[in-house]
């Protein structure tokens, strides 16, 4: 989501209401393959059955033939086809009878037509509301887009005019409503919560169209330029608020550990010792540093001669002694 997005503020051309487009796909010639198929081979038993007349006097043989020929003429363009996708709604003598599809299917001539073909795939429309003020009054742009159906192909033709445009319109004043009712900040961090408020109140309008919204987006929002400086020196003391929170809990957390660290060893003076020995083990791995050690162990460490420095003072005087 592009929230620092000052889009275009010259344009002064409006809009289209959708402005995604469909796909585009292959010519189907299916059903006019089909119908040419049917017209050919009437027509070739048409004249098997009354072949052409020599001479002109006997061309009025021909009109039992011309008017099966129209009849199946008629009977050919009455073969309709939709895709699995596609649903035909029907109507005769203006009344609806049936919807159909897939396949292909069979309309009365002159009597029954196709109102509209409604594609019962999953849709995507894009919207986008344009200076609306947020419940603490900032001015934003928003886009979304709008995940929608239609489960019933009957109720979105005859109830609605245009079913596309009555989606769009619904999505974009639940959009308004939702952005007037939060506050930025709200909108910002809980996008989620605000998608979920505009597809439930569309879904509830748009069911009783045959309609049902799977999903709002929310793709953009455009706020003013003299607020995105305000907005990034709060995003970055609200970082670094956090950055001095958790060093402080890492802290204590440590505190609290050495504690119990320094508990272990005031009453195990075993492990004290082992610690101190330790420690300096590591200091004197690197053979080029210079430790300072307090009296107490330095005395300790000479009595006990831990490191074995007593007995090599003493292999350095028998080699000295020796030349």
């Amino acid at each position: 989501m592009n929230i620092f997005n000052s889009g275009n503020a010259g344009s002064t051309q409006p809009l289209p209401l959708v402005k995604n487009k469909p796909l585009k796909t292959k010519p189907d010639f299916t059903l006019f393959l089909l119908r040419l198929i049917v017209l050919t081979v009437t027509a070739a038993v048409i004249l098997i059955i009354f072949p052409i007349p020599a001479q002109l006097e006997d061309w009025a043989e021909m009109g039992t033939g011309s008017v099966i020929f129209m009849a199946a003429l008629l009977l050919v363009f009455s073969i309709r086809k939709a895709d699995e996708w596609e649903r035909a709604i029907v109507l005769r003598f203006g009344k609806f009878v049936k919807v159909r599809g897939p396949g292909l299917f069979f309309l009365i001539p002159l009597a029954d037509r196709i109102a509209q073909t409604v594609d019962i795939r999953i849709r995507v429309s894009d919207f986008s509301t344009q200076k609306t003020l947020t419940g603490d009054s900032v001015t934003v742009d928003v886009d979304a887009i709008c995940f929608w159906l239609v489960w019933d192909p009957q109720k979105a033709v005859l109830e609605v005019e245009n079913y596309i445009d009555a989606v769009v319109l619904s999505s974009k004043t639940a959009l308004r409503n939702a952005i007037s009712s939060h506050d930025l900040s709200i909108f910002l961090e809980r996008s989620d919560i605000i998608e979920k408020q505009i597809q439930e109140e569309v879904d509830k309008k748009t069911t009783e169209w045959g309609i049902t919204v799977l999903h709002i987006e929310i793709t953009d929002i455009q706020i003013p330029e003299a607020l995105q400086d305000s907005l990034s020196r709060t995003a970055q003391a609200e970082r670094e608020k956090k950055g001095r929170i958790l060093l402080a809990e890492a802290e204590i957390t440590i505190a609290k550990k050495l504690e119990e660290a320094a508990q272990i060893y005031l009453r195990n003076e075993p492990a004290m010792k082992l610690k101190i020995l330790s420690i300096l083990n590591e200091g004197l791995k690197a053979g080029n540093s210079m430790m300072l050690v307090p009296n107490s162990i330095a005395e300790e460490l000479e009595t006990r001669d831990i490191f074995g420095l007593k007995a090599l003072n003493e292999v350095k005087r028998m080699k000295k002694g020796t030349k």
